[in-house]
């Protein structure tokens, strides 16, 4: 079973009708003994760090993600939550990866939000949610913050520079891209993670 942790987020229905279109079947929840015993989790999220926090300890859910033990993929403010803090709101987050989330710097010629279709470049060795996509291709991203690079980027994007477009720690996969509305490249993102 794959379990979609209820953010409250914008990208819920996304996510859900992409699984959907994969065939397979998935639990849009907050109970934590649904998400503990799930085999896939996917944290999605679009809007605020601080409001998606509030709404993950209101709901008791903060230690469980820490402690999941399946493969867990955050996608957009998903995957900036798995980071120890965020500049959005000066907000605590999971601190499964280290580092702070920080708003991009706006400069002339360089759209912010970063909004659009963008290619990506993953890192050699990082196949795992890559394998048999094409080199150079393209995911729809939308983010005003962007993680921090470190040891734990497994594809980044260039928007002014290099930013992460796909990270990991252990069993914790984030992606900053939409993979639900990155048509078919997207597809084959989720469909890499559901096989791990």
């Amino acid at each position: 079973m794959i379990t979609i942790i209820n953010t409250g987020g914008a990208n819920l229905a996304s996510v859900s009708n992409a699984l959907d279109r994969l065939g397979r079947t998935w639990t849009l929840t907050r109970d934590a003994d649904t998400i503990r015993s799930a085999e896939r989790v996917i944290l999605p999220g679009v809007g605020a760090a601080r409001d998606s926090m509030d709404r993950l300890q209101e709901a008791g859910l903060i230690d469980v993600i820490r402690n999941l033990t399946q493969p867990t993929m955050g996608i957009c403010l998903g995957m900036q939550l798995l980071f120890e803090r965020s500049e959005e709101g000066d907000t605590e987050c999971l601190g499964i990866i280290p580092g702070t989330v920080r708003r991009m710097e706006s400069r002339p010629g360089l759209r912010i939000p970063h909004m659009g279709w963008n290619a990506i470049s993953p890192r050699s060795g990082d196949e795992v949610l890559f394998a048999g996509i094409a080199e150079h291709s393209h995911f729809y991203f939308v983010h005003s913050y962007a993680a921090p690079m470190g040891d734990w980027v497994c594809a980044t994007v260039d928007h002014g520079n290099a930013l992460p477009a796909a990270v990991r720690r252990g069993n914790f996969y984030g992606c900053q891209f939409h993979p639900e509305r990155s048509a078919l490249a997207g597809a084959e993102v989720l469909k890499n993670f559901l096989r791990i």
